[in-house]
């Protein structure tokens, strides 16, 4: 029995790496992309503001719908449409073909990693639901930090259509992984559309959505363009910059169980203190960028300091609405990639008129408005808790 949890567990946190290393993994080819298609590197950020649009909007409604069907026919059919988007992507002839393939999937995207977080809660007791879902949760971060520098590696030592082609392997082994091993996952116990939109009707919910995006725009807005920054202002070479998106991607380990220990030590300090922190992180970047040494360094507590935000979003919004566990694990990827649409649109703006360097004022920007929406939730859950003491 363990070992069949244990097998479950892996195959769903490979599905959604694959996934999540779909939207996140174009990151680190950017620039490369920018130059293949002769398109500027603000409008090859429509590769990744596009795509995390697409998964805001469908993020509150498509896990929804898919709610009272088959958990196993649902992933698969979510695999198998990344799976042919990504084979199109290799063979894209234009910008707009790439476009298009990369953002019709990015539809079903809060799918599959909303019922993986809620299969793996519900493959084992009550108590052990947040180790389970935690162990799923590794496959978001990783995507999300690791997509970017395996990407640019392997496009920098082979191609760019190989970079491409990992992201098909990866979905292709999850799908056919779920089809030979996941047994059939009929939805037993339906929660009903309306009991899970009555979330929405909680002032704390709609705080901390607005908290996440910022959150979110302020960490992708800046790490969506490293490599740029990377290439542009430490002036290094691409197999240089491959090598420091590895050490921001591999900080997210250590980002994971930090962020594990601080969530679970004292949640509310640790999400209050987090725009600080990360706020410091670019000061470093502005004030450092042109040193590479440095540079090594700043880049491993970025990667430490994102991962340690991705658990907080998801931590922030379920924690406000834990009676409709999908739902609300929806409307988590919703508000992070609407971050992420935001965060990079405006970074490609400011990028386009002030120069490369000066991408992390439109972080500084947003985690400012990050920290006015946290205050108010903290402030919202205050009086609520003092409310109901009395």
């Amino acid at each position: 029995m363990a070992k069949r949890y244990n097998l479950l567990i892996v195959i769903l946190t490979i599905g959604v790496f694959g996934i999540l290393n779909t939207e996140m993994g174009i990151v680190g080819i950017l620039p490369l992309l920018a130059d293949h298609f002769h398109i500027s590197i603000s409008k090859a950020g429509l590769l990744v503001s596009l795509f995390a649009l697409a998964v805001a909007i469908s993020g509150p409604t498509m896990p929804l719908l898919f709610s009272g069907i088959n958990r196993k026919k649902a992933m698969l059919l979510v695999l198998g449409v990344f799976v042919l988007g990504n084979i199109v992507s290799i063979f894209a002839s234009n910008f707009t073909i790439l476009l298009i393939a990369r953002v019709i999937p990015a539809f079903l995207h809060p799918v599959y990693v909303s019922i993986a977080l809620t299969a793996a809660a519900a493959s084992v007791s009550k108590e052990e639901a947040p180790k389970a879902t935690s162990k799923v949760f590794m496959g978001v971060t990783g995507g999300m930090v690791l997509g970017a520098p395996v990407s640019s590696f392997i496009a920098n030592t082979a191609s760019l259509e190989m970079a491409m082609l990992f992201f098909t392997v990866v979905n292709a082994i999850a799908f056919i992984a779920i089809l030979l091993f996941v047994p059939s996952m009929p939805v037993k116990e339906r929660l009903s559309y309306g009991s899970q939109l009555r979330a929405l009707k909680k002032p704390i919910t709609w705080l901390s959505i607005a908290a996440v995006i910022f959150i979110n725009a302020a960490m992708y807005g800046v790490s969506s363009y490293l490599a740029e920054y990377l290439e542009t202002i430490t002036n290094i070479p691409g197999k240089t910059i491959g090598f420091m998106l590895f050490i921001f991607g591999g900080a997210s380990i250590i980002g994971n169980i930090v962020a594990g220990k601080l969530l679970t030590k004292n949640a509310i300090r640790s999400v209050t203190s987090f725009p600080f922190v990360i706020g410091a992180v670019y000061i470093l970047l502005f004030l450092m960028g042109q040193f590479t040494v440095p540079m090594a360094f700043i880049v491993l507590i970025f990667g430490i300091v994102v991962a340690i935000g991705n658990n907080i979003g998801q931590y922030w919004i379920t924690s406000a609405a834990p009676e409709a566990p999908e739902f609300s694990n929806g409307l988590f990827l919703a508000s992070g990639n609407l971050g992420v649409t935001t965060g990079t649109s405006v970074s490609g703006l400011v990028i386009s008129g002030m120069g490369t360097q000066y991408v992390v004022l439109g972080g500084l920007l947003f985690l400012i408005l990050s920290f006015a929406f946290i205050v108010r939730r903290n402030y919202l859950f205050h009086c609520k808790t003092k409310q109901i003491a009395s």
